[in-house]
């Protein structure tokens, strides 16, 4: 029986400033997906809705099984061609949000006052926010209720680093990317945490459960299960 549903939030953007290829990251859905789907619904949105696009290089670089899966998986890919607008769905009818990572919620979600709105609404009603690699990158409009103060102000969380970024060809945040993630939640006020580059960080606090990189999304969907159920 559901416990509830989870919105699993993708982005709609399908290249940088620069008009490299990106999109959703596969295995910052499937692995979460798969952690959760057994004990909650799962629904989706999109700043455009409709059909979301996949990161070509995820497909191509990540062949585990859960991930092959979900592109055969006609559940997952119903999720993943029919989203939702942002503007469409109410943090009411959902009892916590996750963002996919990938570059594109730089492009797409991160400077959406609508989106920020949205988180708004989850956080502030004591519902868990969550995000994993470049995911918590659109967390940044989001303010804590009737302040000018940033979500991530004075609690510990991560994102993708810029010494993991270093290793990518996207290592530009003037060109590229509109920003590096990991400077711009110290500039929020986040106390900033991370593991070894690729490795498993997960952090939960103050009611934002946030993921370092590909490595850490299956790990952040059991620890959004198991906060949920304990709930």
């Amino acid at each position: 029986m559901s416990k509830g549903t989870i919105l699993f939030i993708f982005t709609s953007a399908d290249k940088c400033l620069d008009g490299k290829e990106t999109g959703w990251y596969l295995p910052e859905a499937a692995h979460p997906y798969y952690a959760l789907h057994k004990d909650f619904n799962i629904e989706a949105a999109s700043t455009k809705g409709g059909v979301v696009p996949l990161d070509a290089t995820s497909k191509k670089m990540f062949t585990d099984e859960e991930s092959v899966k979900f592109l055969e998986d006609p559940k997952a890919q119903e999720l993943v061609k029919n989203t939702k607008k942002i503007g469409e769905v109410k943090a009411d009818d959902y009892v916590a949000i996750f963002v996919v990572g990938g570059h594109g919620p730089l492009i797409d979600l991160a400077p959406s006052k609508e989106f920020a709105k949205l988180v708004e609404d989850f956080y502030n009603s004591k519902k868990v926010v969550s995000a994993v690699c470049h995911g918590p990158a659109a967390l940044i409009g989001a303010k804590k209720n009737g302040t000018n103060e940033s979500i991530f102000n004075g609690i510990e969380a991560t994102v993708f680093s810029n010494s993991e970024e270093a290793q990518t060809p996207y290592n530009d945040f003037v060109n590229t990317l509109p920003f590096s993630p990991e400077d711009k939640l110290k500039e929020l006020g986040a106390k900033f945490v991370k593991t070894e580059d690729w490795g498993v960080k997960v952090v939960y606090d103050g009611g934002v459960l946030t993921g370092q990189n590909p490595a850490s999304a299956g790990p952040l969907g059991q620890k959004l299960k198991e906060i949920l159920l304990s709930a």
